[in-house]
């Protein structure tokens, strides 16, 4: 048992020898009474007018005979500087012959390219205002707010002769303008 007594102290002693860093008193900030001197500088930013658009698809959905007209709708997204005027223009889409005023969708499947069905974009729920893409006449003006401001663009899949069974599609370019 003395043995154990004698490890003990020994750690004990050992431990009291250890070195122990000083304690520092934190600098306290001085201060001075002599005077003062200043000195300004700018900060600046510079905003130019500009915009940004994208859009959603617009799906008419799996139809089978074209005997009534069916309805849908979508959004565009347009974000503007505030106070930046634009308007906004939709394309014919990317189908050969199609036009703003005779949109296409074409057939997608082998040997049914050149097969079409007609639709229209308009400005207005009740689909009476086509919109096309020459600005002061058929495209839609706004006035940038700083935010994204949506538009609702209404689509039209007119009675018509129902061609062959295929998805039927087209790409229309919305560009914005300011």
């Amino acid at each position: 048992m003395k043995r154990t007594h004698v490890i003990v102290a020994a750690v004990a002693v050992q431990i009291a020898l250890m070195p122990v860093a000083p304690l520092v008193p934190l600098a306290e900030a001085a201060v001075y009474s002599n005077g003062t001197a200043s000195a300004t500088f700018n900060v600046t930013l510079t905003l130019q007018a500009n915009c940004a658009i994208s859009a959603n698809p617009l799906a008419f959905g799996t139809n089978g005979v074209l005997g009534t007209a069916i309805n849908q709708q979508t959004t565009l997204s347009v974000t503007c500087t505030n106070t930046t005027p634009y308007n906004v223009g939709l394309d014919g889409g990317n189908v050969t012959g199609s036009s703003v005023t005779s949109r296409l969708m074409a057939g997608t499947a082998t040997g049914n390219t050149t097969t079409t069905v007609g639709f229209q974009l308009y400005q207005d729920a009740g689909r009476t205002t086509i919109w096309g893409n020459t600005q002061g006449t058929n495209t839609v003006a706004g006035t940038g707010s700083g935010s994204a401001q949506t538009l609702t663009v209404y689509g039209q899949v007119p009675v018509q002769t129902t061609p062959k069974p295929d998805t039927y599609q087209t790409t229309v370019t919305a560009t914005v303008y300011f």
